[in-house]
């Protein structure tokens, strides 16, 4: 029932083009909710571009999400190179763990959803963006907001459409479908006929 009212929330945020952010612990399927809210809204043949804001060193993000133009800093290529919000033109970028974004750069992306466009690190000229932006966190953000290590304004922006998933131990009735789904997936690719799963 749990998961069931989340797809439905899933299916009805699908349909518009507000902020969403996905709540919920590692391992949770956040990334897979991301993907279909994607597959099921009018961007669907855009691209899907991820981003997991905690796995890249926070002097990188800014290059990573925005691009940057030649000569922007040492080895950078010498025509420049696009950032995620231009490769996701048309389509959908997903911030993961956007409660690990610096709070530099969540000035940045504040001015971004505002503004709908970009500025490429060492560069002048505004780039116009369009991409939906679909967020997600392992970390409590409204917590993080009252501690100051989330801007206030930015959570606000983010929280149009939230949606927390349940971790499966507080979903057993799941544990039996995902079991079947797995090992049909596995016979699949054995070569068995499933018929001969028990």
């Amino acid at each position: 029932v749990q998961m069931k009212d989340r797809v439905a929330k899933a299916q009805k945020a699908a349909k518009g083009e507000g902020v969403v952010v996905l709540e919920g612990e590692s391992g949770t399927g956040k990334e897979i909710f991301a993907q279909a809210i994607h597959t099921c809204s009018r961007r669907k043949n855009g691209p899907f571009v991820a981003m997991n804001c905690g796995a890249i060193p926070h002097e990188l993000i800014a290059s990573e999400l925005f691009g940057y133009v030649a000569g922007a800093f040492t080895n950078a290529l010498k025509a420049g190179r696009p950032g995620k919000f231009e490769l996701a033109g048309g389509g959908t970028i997903f911030l993961d763990e956007i409660g690990d974004m610096p709070l530099q750069q969540q000035v940045a992306l504040l001015r971004v959803i505002q503004e709908r466009r970009i500025i490429r690190v060492g560069g002048d000229r505004e780039i116009p963006v369009d991409a939906r932006i679909i967020c997600a966190t392992n970390k409590p953000l409204k917590e993080f907001t009252r501690a100051g290590k989330f801007r206030e304004d930015l959570y606000y922006r983010l929280n149009v459409v939230k949606i927390r998933i349940p971790p499966l131990r507080q979903r057993k009735e799941d544990i039996p479908l995902l079991f079947r789904h797995f090992l049909n997936r596995h016979a699949d690719r054995a070569g068995l006929q499933r018929s001969d799963i028990p």
